[in-house]
C-alpha cells in the first residue's frame, strides 16, 4: 500500500496553475490585493487539476492517538493515562477540537493507532458525531533513547493505517482532511523527527510542548539529543526515521498526507505533531508537498524550522501549542475563501468595472 501510494503521488498541474494567475489577474480586485490567499488558489488549482478548484469541503478532521516509552525519561509533567482520557473527551465532543469542528462544520474521527493503556470508550462509528477508530498497532511506542521506538513493520503499518483512514474520508465524501494528534509525550519524538530531517540542532526543534519547567526542559533537549546520537537516523530513509526515533501517530498522519496526495486532495497541517510527519510524508514523496497547507505557526519552535524546510508559509500564527487539530481548523475559513474567490469573484469584463 506504501508503495503504490507513493507512486501514484504526481506534480501540480502547470495549465491549471497557469488559468487560476490568469483569473486573478482579470478579478475585480488589484492584483496581488489577497496576499497569500492568491498562491494558494494556484497551488489548490494545479492540485486538482482544474480552475477554479473544487471548494474544500466538507472537511474531515482526523486525529491520531498513541503514546510513547519516552515518557518514561520524565519529559513531561503529565500522566501518560491521559491519551485515553483524552480520546474519551474528543468522543464525548467536549474537547477544544470538537468545540472548533462543530464551529467549522467538520467531521471528526479519532484513530487509537498505539494508546498504551485501555480506552474507557468502545469504538463508534455514529454518523452523528465523533467517530473512534480501533486501529492499535502496539500499546505505545518503546523508549527511543534506549532502543529504536518502533520496528519497521511498526512503522509501515501505521504509515499504512494512515493511508487506509485518508482513503474512507475521501471516499465518504470529504474534500479536505485536517489534522489532529493526542499523545501524552509526543512533541518529543516530534522534535526529534524535525531534527533528523532538517539537521538543525535538537536544542532549536525542541520546545516546552505542554508547557515544562526549566529542569524538564533541559532534560527533553538532552534526550531528543542522545536519541539522534544513538540511531544516526538517516533522512533519506524516511521509513527508518520514524521507526527510530518517531511515534505511531506521527507515522500514522505521515500515511494521511500520502493518501490525501495520492488522491489530489488537500490537506491541512495542525501544529509540531503534523509538522514533524509532513516532513516524512515529503520524505517519501517530495511532490506530496503540493497537497499541503500550512495551517498555522505553533509555538513550538521545531515547528518554524520544519514549515521552513518544507518551504511553507503558516496562514495564521495566534501562538497556539494545544495539537488536536485545533490551529488547523481555525485555518480552514482562509482556505475556503481563497478557492471561493475564484468561484464567485467577477471579472472586470463581467461587471463592467474599468482597469487601470
Amino acid at each position: 500500500m506504501l508503495e503504490s501510494t507513493v507512486a501514484a503521488i504526481r506534480p501540480l498541474d502547470e495549465a491549471a496553475m497557469a488559468a487560476a494567475r490568469e483569473l486573478q489577474g482579470r478579478l475585480t480586485k488589484p492584483a496581488g490585493s489577497l496576499g497569500a490567499l492568491e498562491p494558494l488558489s494556484v497551488r489548490l488549482a494545479g492540485l486538482a487539476g482544474t480552475c477554479p478548484p473544487p471548494l474544500p469541503e466538507p472537511a474531515a478532521v482526523a486525529i491520531f492517538a498513541g503514546d510513547h516509552g519516552v515518557h518514561a525519561q520524565g519529559v513531561t509533567p503529565w500522566p501518560q493515562e491521559v491519551t485515553a482520557q483524552m480520546i474519551a473527551n474528543f468522543v464525548a465532543g467536549g474537547a477544544v477540537v470538537n468545540a472548533f469542528a462543530r464551529q467549522a462544520g467538520a467531521s471528526v474521527t479519532v484513530v487509537d493507532v498505539g494508546v498504551a493503556t485501555p480506552l474507557p470508550v468502545e469504538p463508534t462509528a455514529d454518523p452523528a458525531g465523533p467517530r473512534l477508530v480501533a486501529a492499535n498497532v502496539r500499546p505505545g511506542t518503546r523508549d527511543l533513547t534506549v532502543t529504536a521506538a518502533l520496528t519497521r513493520d511498526e512503522a509501515r503499518a501505521a504509515v499504512e493505517t494512515g493511508i487506509r483512514i485518508a482513503g474512507e474520508l475521501i471516499d465518504a465524501g470529504a474534500g479536505i482532511l485536517l489534522t489532529g494528534d493526542m499523545g501524552i509525550g509526543n512533541t518529543t519524538p516530534a522534535a526529534a523527527l524535525i531534527a533528523a530531517f532538517t539537521g538543525v540542532d535538537p536544542a532549536a526543534a525542541t520546545g516546552r510542548g505542554t508547557g515544562v519547567d526549566d529542569e524538564t526542559y533541559a532534560r527533553k533537549v538532552g534526550v531528543v539529543r542522545a536519541a539522534l546520537d544513538r540511531h544516526a537516523p538517516d533522512p533519506a530513509d524516511p521509513l527508518g526515521v520514524l521507526a527510530a526515533v518517531g511515534g505511531l501517530e506521527h507515522a500514522a498522519l505521515a500515511g494521511l498526507v500520502l493518501g490525501a496526495a495520492a488522491r489530489r486532495v488537500p490537506v491541512l497541517l495542525d501544529g509540531v505533531i503534523a509538522v514533524s510527519a509532513a516532513l516524512a510524508a515529503a520524505a517519501f514523496a517530495p511532490d506530496a508537498v503540493g497537497a499541503m497547507v500550512a495551517g498555522h505557526r505553533s509555538a513550538e519552535p521545531g515547528a518554524t524550522a520544519a514549515l521552513r524546510h518544507l518551504g511553507l508559509d503558516p496562514l495564521i500564527d495566534l501562538g497556539l501549542r494545544l495539537g488536536e487539530g485545533t490551529g488547523a481548523l481555525l485555518a480552514l475559513p482562509v482556505v475556503t475563501g481563497a478557492v471561493r474567490v475564484l468561484h464567485e469573484v467577477a471579472t472586470f469584463d463581467s461587471a463592467g468595472v474599468a482597469e487601470k
